[in-house]
């Protein structure tokens, strides 16, 4: 049994691309998109008939300038997700806006539009995922939208101050991100981090183990891996969203691979149980200057993504 496999027993494998060719060859249980990952896709001739379905559909739309090109690219993420619940079994996230991060209404009014556009389609808003940055006021906005029944993907997560958060606003998943924080401390730091020791891998173990200790129901996801050592060393949590290359290295290894985390482990912790109000969470936010930088410059590079699909579609309609 390949390391894939073995890793399939204790963690839910989730797909972290756009590209639904690499979907059906890993079979992952969900997928997730980000507009890095759109818009690579976007550019690739194999996808161009969604974009041109998506242009097609608004031929005789009454908007024009902006809003267009915002309704086009909604469209797009919706043919995209609806393509993806083809081949996995499972959920599919799809990103709201990154310029909406520091804006609460305007993550629920997109959230609510994209549910809609799904469920136009058929699909349950069970199966869908609305990706929102974890800022305080994307986790105000998805503390709303899952008294909906809109269950969120909380994103650019880097501190347990924000983790935290999530969980007392009973959100559904969180997304922290493994590689960026290792990427950050080896920057900062010169060191080289490998398995255990990796700062990234003991983010998502602290916060895994946090939230089973005192039973929220939050589902944690590990994100942005550098290297199949950071897979194997959170084998056991809820969930992994890895990309095709480290899918294919997994694949390739037939070494044996042990759960690392567990909730009987997480229960016997001594932990002690943190709440943040608004002004508690800003400020221990603002202490962590790994993650104010990492989520602030994921922030900027969605958004300059954004931009750049939004110039392709109007490249394509001029």
């Amino acid at each position: 049994m390949n390391q894939l496999d073995q890793l399939k027993k204790f963690t839910t494998v989730v797909a972290d691309t756009g590209d639904f060719e690499s979907m059906k060859a890993y079979q992952p249980q969900d997928a997730t998109t980000n507009p890095s990952l759109i818009l690579q896709a976007a550019s690739k001739d194999e996808y161009k008939p969604i974009l041109d379905q998506a242009i097609s559909e608004h031929k005789d739309s009454p908007l024009s300038g902006d809003a267009l090109i915002e309704s086009i690219i909604d469209r797009i993420l919706i043919l995209f997700g609806l393509e993806i619940l083809k081949i996995v079994p499972g959920r599919v996230s799809t990103e709201v806006d990154a310029r909406l991060s520091f804006d609460t209404q305007g993550n629920i009014d997109k959230a609510r539009e994209l549910i809609a556009a799904y469920e136009k389609e058929g699909i349950s808003r069970d199966r869908v995922l609305i990706k929102i940055a974890s800022t305080w006021e994307g986790i105000k906005a998805a503390e709303v939208l899952e008294k909906e029944g809109i269950h969120c993907n909380l994103t650019l997560l880097f501190s347990f101050a924000q983790a935290v958060a999530c969980a007392e606003a009973k959100v559904q998943l969180i997304s922290p991100f493994v590689g960026r924080i290792y990427d950050w401390y080896k920057a900062s730091t010169g060191e080289e981090y490998a398995g255990a020791n990796d700062p990234g891998v003991i983010s998502v173990q602290s916060i895994y183990n946090y939230y089973k200790k005192f039973d929220y129901a939050t589902e944690v996801m590990g994100a942005s891996f550098r290297n199949i050592g950071q897979i194997t060393e959170l084998a056991g949590c809820d969930l992994l969203t890895i990309s095709p290359g480290l899918l294919q290295q997994l694949a390739d290894s037939d070494e044996e691979l042990t759960q690392k985390i567990s909730v009987d482990a997480a229960k016997s912790m001594d932990l002690e149980k943190v709440s943040l109000d608004e002004k508690a969470f800003r400020f221990e936010f603002n202490e962590d200057a790994m993650a104010t930088e990492k989520t602030a410059q994921g922030i900027r590079a969605f958004s300059a993504d954004i931009v750049k699909l939004e110039k392709l579609i109007a490249d394509l309609i001029k």
